[in-house]
């Protein structure tokens, strides 16, 4: 098996983290896969915003907490968060967000880096304390944020779960 095919079928979502930092080397390696993930027309009108700080990261759990109603809500205490976001009017946004997602989640796991998406901004990213968080973290105020991605070392291994789906095969 090739190692794409291996980091695509061994990825799984982490949802404990350790208190480790990342190395940058390889965050910035991360978000180049990000940065060249495909986007509806090539358009590209992304930005991604790395999120570092852990008191900060935990500044916007709280709002999440709070605009949700979601008790000791805490994204799982990442290291890092990256949040794609992108133009409201660009009607790929999402899913070109979703494509960078993806890369994201797959350079992390070569790296044996864990990583969760976290999506519980996409419909309170304009409530007012949750977007003077994101002004603060400079994502600009006509960008939609669909969904998060935790990063950080796993601290807890999940075992291989078995697929379910179908595959339907026309020739």
């Amino acid at each position: 098996m090739n190692e794409t095919m291996k980091t695509i079928l061994t990825r799984r979502s982490t949802r404990k983290f350790k208190v480790q930092e990342l190395p940058e080397a390889e965050l910035e390696q991360i978000l180049q896969a990000a940065l060249y993930a495909p986007s509806g027309m090539s358009k590209q009108t992304w930005q991604f915003t790395v999120v570092k700080n852990r008191e900060k990261i935990q500044l916007l759990a709280k709002a999440v907490e709070k605009a949700l109603g979601r008790e000791r809500y805490d994204m799982y205490q990442p290291q890092v968060l990256i949040i794609p976001s992108n133009q409201r009017e660009n009607h790929h946004g999402k899913e070109d967000n979703a494509c960078a997602m993806e890369n994201i989640f797959l350079a992390a796991h070569s790296f044996g880096i864990g990583s969760v998406w976290i999506n519980q901004l996409q419909g309170i990213c304009d409530e007012p304390a949750i977007r003077e968080i994101l002004n603060g973290f400079g994502i600009p105020a006509d960008h939609v944020v669909y969904g998060m991605a935790a990063l950080g070392y796993a601290d807890d291994v999940k075992a291989e779960k078995k697929r379910n789906g179908k595959v339907v095969v026309v020739e």
